[in-house]
């Protein structure tokens, strides 16, 4: 019975959230331009990092722990270690699916 009351509250709440004015005006304040730029910030940002990453993530990977072993400064171990961190377990769905939705996002 709990639980019930709690998710109607819950949804009331997000509901007169949603309406409030306010709210609106910030979530269109962040919609990215209708412009080249933001078109192309998406696309660079979010969709091909992550189209690299499923093509050439376990080629990245490899290149950057055969860095490591020969790095010898600490920035060298970090960029390498960094691109471990990034390309090793391949791309992101839900990236990749966050950037289609900006894309959308954009033009409608």
């Amino acid at each position: 019975m709990l639980i019930l009351f709690m998710h109607h509250k819950i949804k009331a709440k997000a509901e007169q959230i949603a309406k409030n004015p306010a709210t609106k005006k910030a979530f269109m304040s962040m919609k990215p331009e209708k412009s080249i730029w933001g078109f192309v910030g998406v696309i660079l940002f979010f969709i091909v990092p992550e189209i690299i990453a499923f093509i050439y993530g376990v080629e990245i990977t490899h290149y950057a722990k055969e860095g490591l072993i020969i790095a010898s400064s600490a920035v060298e171990r970090q960029y390498y270690n960094l691109l471990v961190m990034l390309f090793e377990e391949g791309g992101s769905w839900f990236n990749l699916t966050l950037g289609f939705a900006l894309l959308l996002w954009l033009f409608f």
